[in-house]
């Protein structure tokens, strides 16, 4: 062999190990991801928000040593909504999944699918709620992309019944945010010693009602229900119907529900650390939507869940990754869950998926740098669902939900999915509440009326400037219309067709 052919040969070698070497630094560079998310958990209910009783002392330590995202949104200020979001990347209005009840579609694709192609392990715990659980539904987290779930179509209390693997549901004993917790730190240590990285979706079921807490949790607000008299509806836990309480004893459970959660997430963050973990795994927490109605407050946002204002829309945000995040940070760029799938496709070095994004990536934020986001946040309420309406999207037959939870209604405790082709769209199919983030500036649609404010001045909407900022409220509604297009584009399944 020649010289010269014998350093083609060993150039090549090296050039080869040198692949193989940067291969495996970048493999093992991407960090594990939990993703985590509350069921009905406004922007106002943590201590580092200021909250006058509830107690989040984990949450509080991640505000205080990671990132804190002071705008950050749920997509949608309904749950199904805002979880299709939170997994695709996109308005559910894209899906046709315009409330809860309305799953996603097969064709969509989930942060756990692009995920397991790049040889992440994916799992799902707890609320599902964007279709059934069932291992033969094509909307179930195994259809969608995960490789383990433990998993409820809806909302869960203590002693939850919950399908694993998408088998016939199982009654598990306990408070439920532990249990989750608890699926997920087995499966984060099984990913350990496979050396793999990891996603996983854990979605809590607190606090939604019916409320229900521990004896030593539900002791620390003992004091409120003498405080808070007014008469609210919520869902009994003996009778699963429609049950009027004080206020007091709502927020007495509600709050010890949150308190559960939190000490759950403690025990996760405590285990990641204990087996090293810790540094490069990236947890992220949010709720789906603002507070119920039953529940609150009246401060610091105006407007509940179900509604367009910041006290429908705004939730915690928090980002915890010591690798990247070595100081602690505040931010007030709007945020939300539309973000998550372009964020976690840059962090893992994956393209995202070719078609219309409603999030963008917040990588940029994540190391520190200034962030200017592409275009506003829209929120959109489709309340024409009924119209245009064509053939179930899914056998329905396979939307039957199989998990039992406490609220009945019609007197069944198991809830089923819905989804509908909709191959045409007219003026009418824009309407439903709508709102837009831009910057400093929100608009607020209902039918034809329009309020405009200023959210760095006035967060708590209490000021419409509508009449003296007619131009920008013009700017913003045209954005809307635009962008509301190419949403209904969408939901005839022109993202799905080759193009």
């Amino acid at each position: 062999m020649s010289i010269l052919h014998r350093h083609s040969v060993a150039v090549i070698l090296l050039w080869l190990f040198t692949r193989i070497v940067l291969q495996s630094v970048s493999a093992d560079d991407r960090p594990n991801l939990i993703l985590m998310m509350g069921d009905d958990h406004g922007w106002e209910e943590t201590g580092f928000h200021g909250h006058p009783h509830v107690r989040t002392p984990v949450l509080d330590e991640m505000a205080r040593t990671g990132l804190r995202l002071d705008q950050f949104y749920a997509a949608h200020p309904n749950c199904s909504p805002t979880r299709a979001s939170f997994l695709t990347g996109r308005h559910p209005n894209r899906m046709g999944t315009f409330a809860p009840g309305w799953s996603f579609r097969p064709e969509e694709i989930t942060l756990a699918a692009i995920l397991r192609q790049s040889g992440y392990r994916c799992a799902h715990y707890g609320k599902w709620h964007t279709g059934p659980v069932r291992k033969d539904s094509p909307v179930s987290p195994g259809s969608m992309g995960f490789d383990e779930w433990v998993s409820h179509d809806n909302f869960f209390e203590l002693n939850p019944v919950l399908s694993r693997n998408g088998a016939d549901p199982q009654r598990i004993e306990g408070e439920s945010s532990a249990i989750l917790v608890d699926e997920a730190v087995r499966f984060l240590e099984r990913c350990q010693e496979q050396g793999q990285p990891f996603l996983i979706v854990l979605w809590f079921g607190s606090p939604h009602e019916p409320y229900s807490g521990l004896p030593e949790d539900l002791e620390l607000y003992a004091d409120l229900p003498a405080r808070y008299t007014k008469p609210v509806t919520v869902t009994s836990n003996e009778t699963g119907q429609q049950v009027q309480v004080s206020q007091g004893q709502v927020l007495q459970a509600r709050y010890a529900e949150i308190t559960a959660m939190d000490r759950a997430i403690g025990r996760l963050r405590r285990r990641l650390a204990d087996i090293g973990l810790r540094d490069n795994t990236l947890l992220f927490y949010c709720g789906d939507n603002g507070t119920s109605a039953d529940a609150a407050l009246g401060a610091p946002h105006r407007g509940t869940k179900g509604t367009m204002y910041q006290g429908g829309l705004l939730v915690p945000g928090l980002i915890e990754w010591p690798r990247r995040i070595v100081r602690p940070r505040v931010s007030t760029v709007p945020a939300s869950t539309s973000d998550l799938l372009p964020t976690v496709c840059h962090l893992a070095g994956i393209d995202p998926p070719q078609r219309p994004l409603d999030g963008q990536d917040l990588s940029e934020l994540l190391a520190g740098r200034e962030l200017i986001r592409d275009q506003p946040l829209f929120f959109w309420e489709y309340t024409s669902a009924g119209r245009n309406r064509g053939d179930p999207w899914i056998d329905p037959r396979l939307q039957a939900g199989t998990t039992p939870l406490v609220k009945k209604m019609g007197g069944k405790a198991t809830r089923d999915f819905t989804n509908f082709h909709y191959d045409t769209w007219d003026e009418q199919s824009c309407r439903g509440p709508r709102a837009v983030v831009d910057g400093e500036w929100k608009l607020v649609l209902a039918g034809r009326q329009a309020e405009l404010f200023n959210l760095r001045a006035d967060p708590a909407e209490l000021r419409d400037l509508a009449q003296t900022e007619s131009a920008t409220v013009q700017r913003l509604t045209e954005q809307l219309l635009q962008w509301q297009t190419g949403v209904l584009n969408s939901l005839t399944g022109a993202d799905y067709r080759p193009r």
